[in-house]
């Protein structure tokens, strides 16, 4: 289920955190569901369990998951709300990063494949 690149120049701490941030917005996990144990985890994929601790502890202080005591982490009933408000505020970034590419010379047409792109990745037909 998690896997991540080490010759990837993002953290695997940071790639951890993205999967199951991608994880609970695409329904794979749900909210109450339990994540792999700091343990588990980093035995499957074969990182410092340190790694994997330092990624619940960010996921838990933006509200994403919990940890009970003596059971483990589980996904937040309002982490899907949480990563939604995240996510549009990246909107303005978007539009910041396209107005550069926009005086750099790429092309609208060029911009909106790219759009297209993203959307038929996520499975959704764009005409």
């Amino acid at each position: 289920m998690f896997k991540v690149d080490v010759m990837s120049g993002q953290p695997i701490y940071e790639q951890i955190i993205n999967q199951v941030e991608q994880f609970i917005l695409i329904g794979v996990l749900k909210p109450d569901d339990k994540i792999p144990s700091v343990r588990s985890m980093a035995e499957k994929i074969l990182v410092n369990p340190n790694t994997i601790q330092k990624a619940y502890t960010e996921l838990d202080h933006k509200g994403i998951i919990y940890s009970v005591p003596g059971r483990g982490c589980f996904v937040s009933k309002e982490a899907v709300n949480i990563l939604n408000m995240n996510n549009r505020e990246k909107l303005s970034e978007l539009e910041n990063l396209i107005f550069e590419l926009a005086i750099a010379g790429v092309d609208k047409k060029e911009v909106e494949e790219c759009v297209i792109k993203a959307f038929e990745k996520k499975g959704e037909i764009v005409e």
